[in-house]
């Protein structure tokens, strides 16, 4: 499935973070790693002499080799490239260009500006590639890497079920149980007005679908990977955050190590557009996120 994983890097610890992840799920693949840096087109804009353009290769070549060093010290090799754009759109190109399967990168970068905001590099990535997209958020130090526990949330349309393929394979590879959730958004469902609450039996028919979502999905998972173990669950969130409350509650609960799951959901149209809910969980879930896009 991932025979080429592209990692993007720009010398913060979240990308330098991500790319330990990139490496592993790399090896557990047997993948060809490339790493890419880009310098801003707008940091050569304000170049004067040699010497400042000399101090931007010299900082790109020692991010590109710090890189390299993790690689060689996992018995990994790389491809390293430099690039000048604008940084987004020159990663997904590269993507494109090398016919890369994943692309791997951390959640703010160095320009992040707080915790729970996602960086403009990795926003622009998610909405221009068509490439699976591995969101790594900084993470302490001495936490340790693994795949233990992979959730893959779902709402029953097509684009929460492109992602599942991906869900097995990571599970194969590295021996994780796959939990497979829907969430009962109740605020959202109800509206912001809807001061009277929803009706139970309301509440207790999108459980049932949910519940027949979830099972649709766990006997794919079953067909594709009789030795995985599955568990599923239909959980109800009354947060205003909606579903992606619910699947930052589930992830804590049980000690989930990967989020994997669709761009949108069954309310987006927009191809363009992350879903709301994905968008929620990359900001504010603090484990890795695989986000898949639906073919066209």
């Amino acid at each position: 499935m991932y025979d080429r994983v592209l990692i993007a890097v720009d010398g913060s610890e979240e990308a330098k973070r991500a790319a330990t992840h990139g490496l592993e799920v790399a090896g557990g693949f047997d993948a060809t790693v490339d790493v890419i840096h880009v310098v801003d087109r707008r940091s050569r804009r304000f170049v004067r002499t040699n010497a400042e353009g000399e101090d931007l290769e010299e900082r790109s070549d020692a991010i590109l080799a710090e890189i390299e060093a993790l690689a060689t010290e996992r018995g990994q090799s790389t491809t390293a490239t430099t690039a000048t754009g604008v940084p987004q759109r020159a990663i997904a190109d590269h993507a494109a260009e090398t016919n890369a399967d994943l692309i791997v990168v951390g959640r703010q970068g160095a320009t992040g500006l707080g915790k729970r905001l996602l960086g403009g590099v990795t926003e622009g990535i998610l909405h221009r590639s068509e490439i699976p997209v591995l969101v790594v958020p900084r993470e302490d130090s001495g936490a340790e890497i693994g795949y233990s526990s992979v959730v893959v949330p779902t709402d029953g349309s097509e684009n929460a079920a492109a992602a599942t393929p991906h869900g097995v394979e990571i599970a194969r590879r590295f021996g994780s149980a796959i939990h497979v959730l829907n969430v009962v958004a109740l605020q959202s469902t109800g509206g912001p007005f809807n001061a009277g609450g929803l009706d139970e039996a309301f509440i207790e028919r999108l459980e049932a679908e949910g519940e027949a979502a979830v099972e649709e999905i766990a006997t794919g998972i079953a067909e594709r990977a009789p030795a995985t173990e599955v568990t599923t669950a239909v959980t109800r969130s009354s947060s205003f955050q909606g579903a992606s409350a619910g699947i930052g509650e589930y992830v804590a609960d049980n000690a989930i190590d990967l989020i994997v799951m669709g761009s949108r959901g069954r309310s987006n149209l927009e191809r363009q557009l992350l879903g709301s809910v994905t968008s929620s969980v990359l900001r504010t879930v603090d484990v890795p996120v695989l986000i898949v896009d639906r073919p066209s």
